[in-house]
């Protein structure tokens, strides 16, 4: 892309830009959902797992980072490389819808926020909110097709401007730490039905998921780094920087309130601490901080999902429309379709009974696959010895990319047949797009072992359309 060869991004824009996308709805949203499934010991645990997990995926990007530098189109494009065309096609998909649903729930989460105010706005799904998010999908559309760059200074800016809140959060909740409090929330069976200490913990598994994700917005961006090198050190940096964050604000409410009363807060919960401990003006310093985070984080997130698209076009992974750009070096038709789907999944949230839960879940369900495959394919490499001249670091990445292949297979299973019931609902009709662009090179369609994942795809997605008319899944 000429227009920018003369604007590459340095080691702190590529840090800012895995900052500014792991750190968005999630955060905010932190508190209930631990103070709803858990006590501080089970935070703890769910931390370890999912900070440990993370940090070996995290490791995997970097390593074939710098290992595969040929494969720049982002993490599908790895999938690709280990387990042929039709998966890595369906990486893309499900990174790219996943996004998409991401992006979704940053609107129900600005809503439901105004909704402490304005109750016009409910929970973040009645129609004024809907209408409302509408206006901003397009809004922000319109502000993209002028440029990536331009939306890039934007985020670096935002990404800024979001993490003072959280900051200020940190420090209030640290001057009214009551010990005793604390340690009446420790194991947090009483808030859970008494659930078990694995249950607590799984309870939580898929937000873990979903406030990490972004890890990969410097892997996706590769394309842009001024060096090389730089795409691993700012995957790493940004990880580290959002774990101890969000470490601090989910288990730092159970100091200054009681476990059941955080459960009971509504969403964004981080407000509803604050107020608790500092009174309303808390309240609304965080929302404000929100707005400003989750519309910085929507923008990072709506250039990853035009990234994808385009860069699995030219990847030949999609339909060659999907590769165009606009004067400004956009890819104004992934943008358009981004945004349509964005606009169904929203309109899809009037009918949802508690629409942020559900479109957190299925984001993260949906963007566990290609994790998985990004880490399969990693292992694949260090077992072969591939790359590897000599063995230095060949054992290490092998370990490395066994326990994010493990962790992101757990966490799939920690999420429930319903996420994957519902992930195949999206997947078995997406391969559409694979056909359309099949057609357009003139490939064979399918190998047997992917007509094998097709025939899957297929089944789990009429079981789902099943239970979700029988009332076994609900939304």
């Amino acid at each position: 892309m000429e227009h920018s060869a003369n604007k590459k991004f340095g080691l702190m824009a590529l840090t800012g830009m895995v900052v500014g996308s792991m750190i968005g709805a999630g955060i905010f949203s932190l508190p209930r959902t631990f103070g709803g499934a858990t006590g501080v010991v089970g935070a703890v645990i769910a931390w370890g797992i999912a900070g440990g997990g993370m940090y070996t995926l995290a490791r995997v990007f970097q390593s074939l980072a710098e290992r595969k530098p040929d494969l720049d189109a982002g993490v599908f494009a790895y999938a690709k490389a280990g387990f042929g065309d039709y998966l890595g096609f369906l990486s893309a998909f499900g990174y790219w819808i996943g996004s998409c649903i991401g992006n979704v729930s940053y609107w129900v989460l600005i809503k439901s926020t105004l909704g402490a105010f304005f109750p016009v706005f409910g929970d973040g799904n009645t129609v004024t909110a809907i209408a409302a998010a509408s206006v901003g999908i397009w809004l922000f559309h319109f502000l993209i097709l002028r440029g990536v760059q331009q939306a890039a200074f934007i985020n670096a800016v935002v990404t800024v401007a979001k993490v003072i809140p959280i900051l200020l959060f940190i420090v209030v909740l640290l001057f009214a730490f009551k010990l005793d409090l604390f340690r009446s929330n420790l194991w947090g069976a009483q808030g859970s039905g008494g659930a078990s200490l694995f249950e607590q913990v799984r309870l939580t598994m898929l937000v873990t998921v979903f406030v990490f994700l972004g890890i990969e917005g410097a892997s996706v961006y590769s394309r842009y780094a001024s060096r090389r090198s730089h795409v691993g050190v700012a995957t790493l940096i940004g990880f580290v920087c959002a774990l101890v964050l969000m470490v601090l604000v989910s288990l730092l409410p159970y100091a200054v309130m009681a476990q059941g009363d955080i459960a009971a807060l509504r969403q964004p919960s981080m407000a509803g601490v604050l107020s608790a401990v500092a009174g309303p003006w808390g309240a609304i310093f965080i929302s404000a901080g929100l707005l400003i985070s989750v519309l910085g984080a929507y923008l990072a997130w709506s250039l990853i999902c035009a990234e994808v698209l385009f860069a699995a076009s030219k990847n030949r992974d999609m339909p060659r429309i999907f590769a165009r750009e606009n004067k400004n070096g956009v890819p104004a038709a992934a943008l358009w379709l981004t945004n349509i789907i964005v606009q169904l999944f929203v309109i899809s949230t009037y009918w949802s009974n508690d629409a942020f839960a559900l479109m957190l879940s299925l984001t993260s369900a949906m963007s566990l696959i290609p994790y998985f495959l990004v880490a399969a394919f990693g292992f694949m490499l260090a077992r072969r010895g591939e790359t590897y001249e000599g063995a230095a670091g060949r054992n290490r990445d092998l370990v490395l990319a066994g326990i994010a292949a493990f962790y992101t297979a757990f966490m799939i299973y920690a999420g429930g047949l319903k996420f994957v019931l519902l992930s195949a609902l999206l997947y078995a009709p997406g391969s559409a797009l694979y056909y359309w662009a099949r057609r357009e090179q003139g490939q064979r369609l399918f190998t047997g072992f992917e007509l094998a994942v097709f025939v899957v795809a297929w089944i789990g997605c009429i079981a789902a359309i099943i239970g979700l008319v029988r009332g076994w899944i609900a939304i």
